[in-house]
């Protein structure tokens, strides 16, 4: 298997690009412009976000075109967007409004991107505006049915966004990096099944008759079902283009039908991962779990989440370590195993979607 994958990672030819232009992007969540702007770096474009008249979200470069200062550090008047050097106001769609006591109406308009709110979340095109069309973002139903929760958030991380898609789709490393929270040997020990289902790639593990880690007990507990008996137990990674992966993730009491068992006797969830290319070397990741029990209980999604996010920065470190040694040593050959099949044929599509693109 390693032998194939070595064949499959030739086979991608690689790009000058690291990721996919023509696509939408989570640019950030909706209480981080509450009367504010926000400056955010995405796909190496700095940008600054903002709510206009009637709270529509828009997105600039940030970059006054007075004096190049960021317009991030200005503030907002009247749904414009005011340079907080010399006052110069900017709308929505990067034209200049005005300037206290000077001409400023035949400056000619910063760059805008395209820009929706949709999933609780906001979205950005980094690309060719003329091709942003929203029918292109993928539809997320749990952020529409009422028979799921969610709770989330966001970290920056000093890695390639690649690297953490890697570390998403071999959910091997759960029993050493996540040894008290959701990590257990039978990780290792389960066979794992990569294929590729239309436009997405699909990693899936299944262990039968374990013992719930922390994490696990923890939501069993909260779904009203027993937590110290043996339990069946699934991990089903989906990675989308450009950039995400969802994992259907949960466990039910044995005996009851594992991943197939009916929603009252398990406890299921989508792990929710969307990574934001900041730099080549960076990102923003921004995380949660939908989840289809307890659905109204908000302590338990406010547990959740402060349990996921303590999860979710154990990888941080590893990551941002993972990327320093890289970019030391950027031309030495990493050997690849069958555990890397979803993170290498994720790749495999981001670089044909780049190809594409550039051609």
């Amino acid at each position: 298997m390693a032998t194939s994958l070595k064949a499959e990672a030739r086979d991608a030819e690689p790009t000058a690009a690291s990721w996919v232009r023509n696509a939408w992007y989570v640019a950030c969540m909706p209480h981080e412009i509450e009367g504010k702007p926000l400056g955010r770096t995405i796909c190496n474009e700095q940008m600054v976000f903002f709510r206009g008249i009637e709270g529509q979200v828009a997105a600039l470069e940030d970059f006054c075109p007075h004096r190049g200062a960021p317009l991030s550090l200005g503030f907002l008047r009247d749904g414009a967007l005011v340079c907080g050097y010399h006052g110069l106001t900017m709308g929505c769609r990067g034209k200049t409004e005005g300037m206290p006591g000077q001409r400023v109406g035949g400056f000619p308009p910063i760059r805008s991107f395209p820009v929706i709110e949709r999933y609780g979340f906001i979205w950005v095109w980094p690309g060719d505006p003329d091709l942003a069309d929203p029918a292109k973002l993928r539809h997320l139903a749990w952020a529409e049915d009422e028979g799921w929760a969610y709770g989330g958030g966001i970290y920056h991380v000093a890695s390639d966004y690649r690297l953490m898609i890697d570390n998403l789709m071999d959910l091997t490393h759960e029993t050493y990096v996540h040894a008290t929270s959701i990590g257990q040997k039978e990780i290792d020990e389960a066979p794992v099944r990569t294929r590729l289902v239309g436009s997405e790639v699909v990693t899936s593990r299944f262990m039968d008759n374990v013992s719930p880690p922390p994490f696990w007990a923890m939501a069993l507990d909260g779904a009203g079902l027993p937590s110290e008996v043996p339990v069946d137990r699934w991990q089903i990674c989906h990675f989308h283009l450009p950039s995400s992966v969802e994992i259907e993730v949960g466990v039910a009491p044995m005996g009851q039908g594992g991943y197939d068992a009916p929603m009252d006797q398990k406890v299921y969830a989508m792990v929710v991962d969307m990574m934001t290319p900041e730099t080549d070397s960076s990102h923003w990741y921004f995380w949660g779990m939908a989840r289809r029990f307890a659905v109204n209980d908000q302590d338990l999604t406010d547990s959740i989440r402060d349990g996921q996010g303590r999860i979710f920065a154990e990888d941080i470190e590893m990551l941002e370590r993972q990327q320093q040694n890289l970019s030391r040593q950027p031309d030495r050959r990493l050997l690849l195993l069958n555990i890397d099949a979803g993170g290498v044929r994720s790749r495999q599509l981001i670089d044909k979607a780049i190809a594409v693109e550039l051609a």
